[in-house]
């Protein structure tokens, strides 16, 4: 049973010592999740299922998933992950489309279109399934 997502109600308690948020798209198919420390953060997204090219060559040494995971800091540039991937879908809470969240040093907009997310530096990535780009 999936719950509604209402992205600002999450940010009006302050974080304790460490929070973590995690939420999906409609489709079920972007999950992240969402750590919010006292004077740091960082969000981790997963694209379960893609198509086209991924937003950067695989690394020399990948033997896994790539493509799909993508971590970020409130500050400096995008990581792409060479991981697994859980195809485990449902149980996050919904971040509906057109919901915008603001987590830490991050802003997320939820869009028929695809996920786009940044962080204070500008820095960020827009997921959908047929199109990731890293910024």
């Amino acid at each position: 049973m999936a719950r509604p997502l209402f992205l600002s109600a999450l940010l009006a308690a302050a974080p304790a010592a460490a929070d973590v948020f995690t939420f999906e798209t409609p489709s079920e198919n972007i999950q992240c999740s969402v750590g919010v420390e006292t004077d740091t953060s960082d969000i981790r997204c997963t694209i379960i299922e893609r198509s086209g090219p991924p937003a950067a060559p695989r690394p020399p040494g990948c033997a896994s998933d790539w493509g799909h995971v993508f971590l970020m800091q409130d500050r400096g540039p995008v990581q792409m992950l060479c991981e697994p991937v859980s195809r485990d879908r449902g149980g996050w809470d919904r971040a509906d489309y057109g919901v915008t969240g603001r987590f830490g040093g991050f802003v997320c907009q939820s869009s028929r279109q695809g996920l786009d997310c940044r962080n204070m530096d500008g820095h960020g990535f827009f997921l959908s399934r047929s199109v990731q780009r890293v910024f």
